[in-house]
């Protein structure tokens, strides 16, 4: 699993206070392996994704992760 998924992944888990295993598998919401590549391959990718009630941003750059609540 690529870092910025991991970090997305932790960032919901401190919001809602719950354990990694509570959480839904993010395989349901996204391609874990498709977006490591589509991350991968370019630096200025921005990539937008819904994973339970959040909304989350990856990029431009791997290191910018940005987790809102779905409205």
């Amino acid at each position: 699993m690529h870092p910025s998924i991991a970090t997305a992944l932790s960032r919901i888990v401190a919001r809602e206070g719950c354990d990694r295993t509570a959480l839904p598998p993010v395989y349901e919401a996204i391609d874990p392996e498709a977006l490591t590549a589509v991350l991968e391959s370019n630096g200025d990718v921005s990539v937008r994704f819904a994973y339970g009630d959040y909304r989350v941003v990856i990029g431009p750059g791997s290191d910018e992760v940005v987790i809102d609540e779905a409205r």
